[in-house]
């Protein structure tokens, strides 16, 4: 209900910008141009976490950015998501292309690459506390804006926290590593999901790495679940989507439309075999990339792209 409630009070009174504080708009100009107007780079935090797949960013985590993601993340702002998802999404484009040609293979159906969107998960106390889960519902929205733009994707929300851990805020890399060093997990029916198509981890903000690392290791390690299909997905894998993504009206589908996709649901298209020869990888669930909206100023500065 406060979800509800605090979307349409930012559709009626729209209040002032996310970014500067310009009064009578959601995001101005400017702050737009900010946030997803300069190029995405490929990002590397200082030292970098075993097991950080490649992560590409769309902006510096910094004034009006770092603003943006405060007011959506804490201030209940939910408006923001619209176009923290249409950055969200220029990542995404960036990691799996790059991902794409140093495999030198595409995951397509029709020429267009398919992705799994995989949010990496506020704890349940935070959650709570904020009333979102604000990750997820910027992954929502990316995925609505990259399916308008012709390339489909889905948000696949299957990581969970297994155990409590400590506030990161004041915590150096070193420590954040040990904090959620086994905090996640794949949920039991959610590892044939990440078999569907390569799995891209996304999340609002980068700074040590420690958390999409923790992430890339959940979902490698759900490669040995009983009952993952064998050979169903690789890095890249040459296969279509199978039934058990597209859910038909579900929960998940619904939530994507009060986030912005305006894609109309034509019905549940039919179901697909996983294409011959895709079974390179023996079974193992990998992690293409990963993307952000935002990450840490320093990790711009290595360019050992």
């Amino acid at each position: 209900m406060r979800g509800w409630w605090q979307d349409l009070t930012d559709l009626v009174l729209p209040g002032e910008c996310g970014g500067c504080g310009v009064p009578r708009t959601v995001l101005c100009a400017r702050c737009r141009a900010v946030l997803s107007g300069a190029a995405v780079h490929r990002v590397r935090p200082v030292p970098e976490p075993p097991g950080l797949p490649e992560v590409h960013a769309a902006a510096r985590y910094a004034d009006e950015v770092r603003a943006t993601l405060l007011a959506h993340k804490e201030r209940g702002a939910l408006a923001l998501a619209g176009p923290l998802g249409v950055a969200l999404a220029g990542a995404v484009r960036a990691g799996v292309r790059s991902a794409s040609a140093r495999a030198g293979l595409v995951c397509s159906r029709g020429g267009r690459a398919h992705v799994l969107l995989v949010p990496v998960p506020s704890g349940r106390r935070s959650v709570r506390a904020r009333g979102h889960d604000p990750a997820r519902r910027i992954a929502l929205a990316a995925a609505g804006e990259l399916r308008r733009r012709g390339f489909p994707a889905r948000v696949v929300g299957v990581l969970r926290q297994r155990r409590a851990v400590a506030d990161q805020s004041g915590l150096n890399s070193r420590q954040r590593l040990d904090n959620l060093a086994g905090a996640l997990a794949v949920a039991p029916a959610g590892a044939r999901l990440l078999c569907a198509g390569p799995v891209v981890l996304v999340d609002d903000v980068m700074t040590t790495g420690a958390s999409l690392a923790e992430a890339a290791r959940a979902v490698r390690a759900a490669s040995s679940a009983p009952g993952v299909p064998s050979g169903a997905s690789g890095p890249i894998p040459n296969a279509a989507w199978t039934s058990a993504v597209y859910g038909g009206e579900t929960w998940e589908s619904r939530e994507e439309q009060n986030v912005g996709s305006r894609q109309e649901r034509t019905g549940r298209p039919p179901a697909r075999q996983v294409n011959a020869g895709a079974g390179d990888a023996g079974g193992v669930v990998d992690v293409v990339c990963a993307a952000v909206v935002a990450a840490s100023p320093d990790s711009f500065e290595i360019n050992r792209n």
